[in-house]
């Protein structure tokens, strides 16, 4: 079964087309400068690569566009559009009424909508992604994905907020957590790279990234997740400044006469390691090469990014009393051997050690910590687009007629 699965955001689309048996990715690229002017990268497993300027006015042109690349006598993979059997959408934000993976219907969509308010960044853009496939593909399943769905088995006790009661009820504000897919993927990756069952084992996702955020996986289900009501809040990011005490707005507003929307922008746009870098960077490869030429400030953000870290661990290992596995995954996870090792300095106390060479390595999924280490540390490559593969191949097999199937 071929599945194309589909990452939209509001200026580009990222792709991936893969065999669901082998699970080896056949084609993959991104459409991006949507509505501007419009970049176009593409390669395929033989080898085949290009990146061209190709005008996209808007996110049916760029769907138009791969799937006719897709099909290409000399560039594709697929002789026809209905090679596809099934596409997989990434959706980020499916509140309290998605639990799982779902066929997008009309319904479905109405659902989303709903959730705007509390994606506007995200959900707007998947939808546009979703109704692109739509029009070209009207005849083809569709699969959505969200990104919160695994987090929906954490109880009132770690997503409800010191609020009245009221609000929740009213507005359902609580805290969801994100990056679902990824840890979802990484924890069961991590049971299977050491022999576990996943049911049985407790495992910290350390989800870091440009946008970061933690889990605890008891038993295969989420108990708890950093990020909240949206993905501003949790560990100290790229550009977002994480836990902050909401009475240092009220003041921070009232001194720099700033409007709310104005102090949103400041806590998603400005803040997080780039603030505290006095604007340096967000990208932690230059704040580590800031670090090293004796950067202040540079240095500090390095620093209280690996502490934000850290505490989560800490305090999820004492969530779930007791932790088996942490996991690294994601840009700075899987590459930044330095910010791993400062995490699990602070982690001794849990029988935590590392041996230093294996973490200097790199691979698809590595053992970081010693033999006699307590925990197992890992560094595992998260793979969001071959779990919303899986999660798509899955649902197909039950709904699609046995001569769809491949």
């Amino acid at each position: 079964m071929k599945i194309l699965v589909i990452n939209s955001g509001s200026s580009s689309l990222k792709f991936q087309v893969i065999d669901s048996e082998s699970e080896q990715v056949l084609a993959k690229g991104v459409c991006e400068r949507i509505g501007i002017d419009g970049r176009f990268t593409y390669k395929i497993n033989t080898g085949i690569s290009l990146k061209e300027e190709v005008p996209m006015s808007n996110h049916t042109q760029a769907v138009h566009t791969l799937l006719d690349t897709l099909a290409d006598p000399e560039q594709g993979i697929i002789r026809s559009f209905s090679e596809i059997d099934v596409i997989g959408h990434r959706l980020v934000h499916g509140g309290e009424k998605f639990t799982g993976s779902v066929v997008i219907t009309d319904e479905v969509i109405d659902a989303m909508t709903e959730c705007n308010d509390l994606a506007p960044l995200h959900n707007p853009a998947n939808l546009v992604g979703v109704d692109a496939c739509r029009r070209l593909m009207p005849d083809t399943l569709m699969v959505g994905v969200f990104d919160t769905a695994f987090n929906q088995t954490m109880e009132p006790k770690a997503f409800l907020y010191g609020l009245p009661y009221r609000y929740y009820e009213k507005y359902k504000i609580r805290r969801y957590g994100f990056h679902g897919i990824s840890h979802k993927y990484v924890s069961q990756r991590a049971a299977e790279f050491m022999g576990q069952d996943p049911k049985r084992v407790k495992t910290i996702v350390c989800h870091l990234g440009n946008g970061a955020s933690i889990s605890a996986v008891k038993y295969g289900r989420v108990v708890d997740n950093s990020m909240g009501f949206t993905p501003l809040e949790g560990l100290v990011m790229g550009t977002r400044c994480g836990d902050v005490d909401p009475g240092a707005l009220e003041f921070l507003a009232k001194k720099e006469n700033l409007d709310f929307p104005q102090i949103m922008a400041i806590l998603n746009q400005e803040s997080g390691v780039l603030g505290i870098s006095k604007n340096f960077s967000s990208d932690f490869r230059e704040l580590k090469d800031a670090e090293i030429k004796y950067n202040e400030k540079a240095a500090l953000a390095r620093e209280i990014f690996a502490y934000k870290v850290a505490k989560y661990v800490g305090s999820y290992a004492a969530a779930m009393n007791g932790v088996d596995n942490i996991v690294f995954t994601a840009g700075v996870g899987e590459n930044d051997s330095d910010i791993r090792q400062e995490i699990c300095d602070y982690l001794e106390f849990l029988g935590i050690t590392i041996d230093e060479l294996k973490n200097r390595e790199h691979a698809e999924a590595i053992r970081i910590s010693t033999g006699s280490s307590r925990v197992n540390v890992l560094v595992i490559q998260t793979n969001e687009e071959l779990e919303i593969a899986r999660e798509a191949a899955a649902l197909a097999q039950k709904i699609l007629r046995p001569d769809r199937q491949a």
